[in-house]
């Protein structure tokens, strides 16, 4: 017998079988076999590996159940985060794409009757947000991964941090501000009426040096004889010599090549904050409680630094060493004159001694006694920007 034809029904169901999907009621789930018509499907389901299947299922029905309906939810899940994240999005469009898959479990093999039962039920779990419109069920992914509740809270951290460094400049400028207006006078302004001096005189604007006038100040200039515009001219090439003068000088006063290196390194203290503040050697207190109440408050000694946000630390009572992640600690502040690490900020890096604390502000004061800054004072250093060394 020859080659099937193009157009035989043999060979259009061979296309549609390899193009994946068929009728449901076709299907068993069971066996997971896919039969391409009524017959095929009578036929399946009298054969011997369908009934042996069937008798293992009679067994524990409930344990198969429960393994499709665990499978089909984490397929929706895995599908709605990765192709849609946490958008609101219509559930009828997630199952059609769900279903579009050949090897998908059937719903008719969980215990979700409906795809609206299966959404109240995410509901309930807290796994998605669920909204009943006109247009049917919307439902949003909650995204509970911890590496995003890390990333969340790092956000809140920085916002936190700009905000207060953005109040502390506003506070700083009306400071500046009124120092500058103490002891002056404030001056009212003076307002009068616009009016002409003779009704028959024209107003009149002199454009070609950007001054305005009026014929009624004419009169006024014509006062200044030829001596007094001589002296107003020597008066003003006095004052233009002077300052050329001055920045003659200023150009010839070159910096020196250290106070070159010191302002490079201000200015690379000054950009060099940073997420992680992580060092090794320095005291921090445990603020979480998951790792049991046996370490929650207690102080412990960082002794190397995981991949910049998490840290190995050594208890100081106990000596058991934890592996935490920065966001389950907080800094150590010593009493005034003891050494401390700055962790942060412009000196980064250096050693410090702490000289007051203020509570107010939550900032400190500090010598540094590292560095090419050796000896600088520094007001308004954080908490969370220096902590204790060992």
């Amino acid at each position: 017998m020859g080659k099937s034809d193009f157009l035989t029904p043999k060979a259009i169901a061979n296309r549609i079988k390899s193009k994946g999907l068929q009728k449901l009621r076709w299907y068993c789930q069971m066996c997971q076999k896919q039969c391409r018509d009524e017959n095929g499907f009578k036929c399946h389901c009298t054969s011997e590996s369908h009934q042996r299947q069937l008798l293992l299922a009679s067994e524990n029905p409930q344990r198969f159940m429960d393994y499709f309906s665990e499978e089909f939810r984490n397929d929706f899940l895995e599908l709605l985060r990765r192709r849609f994240g946490t958008k609101r999005v219509h559930n009828n469009m997630v199952y059609n794409e769900y279903i579009s898959h050949r090897e998908h479990i059937h719903m008719n093999a969980t215990r979700w009757e409906t795809l609206t039962d299966f959404t109240k039920w995410l509901g309930r779990e807290g796994l998605c947000k669920v909204d009943e419109t006109p247009k049917g069920w919307y439902i949003q992914y909650i995204d509970r991964a911890p590496e995003t509740i890390r990333q969340q809270l790092e956000r809140q951290r920085k916002k936190k941090a700009d905000l207060d460094d953005e109040e502390k400049m506003a506070k700083f400028i009306e400071e500046q501000v009124r120092r500058g207006l103490e002891g002056k006078e404030q001056e009212a302004p003076v307002f009068t009426e616009l009016s002409r001096e003779k009704d028959e005189e024209k107003v009149t604007f002199n454009l070609n040096k950007g001054a305005c006038g009026s014929a009624g100040t004419s009169p006024k200039s014509s006062f200044l004889g030829p001596s007094a515009l001589k002296a107003l001219g020597s008066v003003a090439s006095v004052k233009r010599k002077d300052s050329s003068a001055s920045s003659a000088q200023a150009k010839k006063k070159k910096k020196s090549a250290l106070d070159e290196i010191m302002e490079i390194e201000e200015e690379k203290k000054r950009t060099s904050r940073t997420d992680h503040w992580l060092q090794p050697e320095i005291i921090v207190k445990i603020i979480t409680k998951n790792v049991g109440d046996k370490y929650h408050k207690k102080k412990g000694i960082v002794k190397e630094v995981i991949d910049k946000s998490t840290a190995v630390v050594k208890m100081i009572d106990s000596g058991d060493k934890l592996k935490l992640d920065q966001t389950h600690l907080e800094t150590v502040i010593p009493a005034p004159g003891k050494r401390i690490l700055v962790l942060n900020g412009g000196y980064r890096g250096n050693e410090a001694t702490l000289e007051s604390i203020n509570e107010k502000t939550f900032s400190a004061t500090i010598t540094i006694e590292t560095g090419p800054l050796k000896g600088r004072r520094v007001e308004g250093i954080l908490y969370e920007d220096i902590s204790k060394l060992a």
